[in-house]
């Protein structure tokens, strides 16, 4: 069997090599399990804004595979350390280098450094790439919270239902305030994403808009990010105290997105707030599963991940 690589990291130079990888690894597995390769489009040149934005974030952190006779590249997997935990970004192996252990190869060191620091290490996996989700848990990985990946399709009007309760509350968030949402977040989820949230308000690379959603008292209730860029039409990550808040950010987000047909992540455990999109004419694409390898923090609230960049 060829050995799974050698390991190193990507530079600007390598963008373009990383956007075909990330095509090619995601129109082979889907076309080849599902026949749904079509999802992923025909061309490279979209992707090359995951590696953009992934070096952006968190510079030089991304783990890299290669052949070590060619330098050719077989894997990439992003990873974004923060200070509550170590989360995972996309992971994905070239078409060739399947079989090879390449992704595993990848992930045992970044698993050993979170270790070392005493961090748990948190994704959001694909339920239906089962050889995903069965390496993980060979990793040691639990799943904790399923999400239903619901498309909106957004006439170019907006939405044909009336804004929901709260709607008027939702804001912009100012440049200023990553601190405070983080703070929400600290509060529901256990999680800290400070940088994050620093990121998306600044806005260096893609196209992001934040919102958020403060009681009567000036408290927040809930924050979401969208991204509005038109190669990555995405909704998340959020949170929000409860369904009711959630709802008011979504139908924002979504109306600043019209004429496009933006995924949201979406608790299965919110039934009502899945049965309110499936009203606005949301459609189930997929169904994922928020996975930690070590101890999960306690959570409350509704919390919406996303895949650009991918957040747990």
């Amino acid at each position: 069997m060829k050995q799974p690589g050698v390991l190193g990291t990507i530079g600007p130079e390598d963008h373009d090599a990383v956007a075909r990888l990330l095509h090619r690894s995601l129109v082979a597995w889907y076309e080849s399990k599902l026949r749904q390769g079509y999802r992923f489009g025909s061309q490279s040149t979209p992707y090359r804004l995951i590696p953009e934005v992934y070096a952006a974030l968190d510079p030089g952190e991304a783990v890299a595979s290669r052949d070590a006779a060619t330098g050719e590249l077989l894997g990439v997997c992003f990873v974004h350390p923060r200070p509550s935990h170590v989360s995972l970004g996309i992971v994905a192996t070239s078409p060739e280098a399947q079989g090879r252990g390449v992704a595993r190869a990848m992930l045992e060191p970044v698993l050993a450094k979170a270790q070392a620091r005493g961090l748990p290490v948190r994704l959001v996996s694909s339920l239906l790439n089962l050889d995903s989700f069965s390496l993980y848990s060979r990793l040691g990985f639990v799943p904790h919270t399923l999400y239903q990946d619901v498309v909106v399709p957004v006439p170019a009007a907006g939405l044909a239902v009336a804004p929901p309760v709260g709607a008027s509350r939702i804001r912009r968030a100012r440049p200023d305030e990553a601190g405070r949402i983080a703070g929400l977040e600290r509060r529901l989820q256990g999680i800290d994403r400070e940088h994050d949230y620093a990121f998306f308000l600044k806005n260096p690379v893609g196209d992001w808009r934040v919102w958020v959603e403060e009681s009567s008292r000036g408290d927040l209730l809930g924050v979401m990010v969208a991204s509005l860029h038109p190669h990555h039409g995405m909704i998340g990550p959020g949170v929000a105290v409860d369904e009711a808040t959630a709802t008011a950010l979504l139908w924002t987000a979504l109306d600043a997105m019209r004429g496009s047909s933006p995924v949201i992540l979406v608790p299965c455990a919110a039934g009502g707030l899945v049965r309110t999109l499936y009203g606005w004419g949301g459609r189930n694409l997929e169904l994922h599963a928020a996975q930690t390898c070590g101890r999960a923090a306690p959570a409350t609230g509704l919390a919406f991940p996303t895949f650009l960049p991918e957040s747990a």
